[in-house]
């Protein structure tokens, strides 16, 4: 967790370890959305279909892991 204080304009710094984290560059814009009871703030994606190429990407596929549940629930219900 981080901890970050609001300026007497409103600004508010983002941890360098955040920023490289997320890929916060200057001039980088973010949304900033408010939940009720917190604020989240994301970045903001400039071609979503691209950004998110790889994302899902995991070590096996969907089938592979329905099909090994299923498995383990048929010998669970013998």
């Amino acid at each position: 967790m981080a901890v970050a204080t609001v300026s007497s304009k409103g600004w508010v710094v983002i941890p360098v370890d955040l920023r490289k984290k997320y890929g916060l560059q200057p001039g980088k814009q973010v949304i900033i959305v408010d939940y009720g009871n917190m604020l989240a703030v994301m970045p903001l994606l400039q071609n979503p279909v691209e950004d998110s190429v790889g994302l899902l990407k995991g070590d096996s596929s969907l089938t592979d892991a329905l099909r090994a549940e299923r498995l383990a629930e048929m010998a669970y219900e013998r």
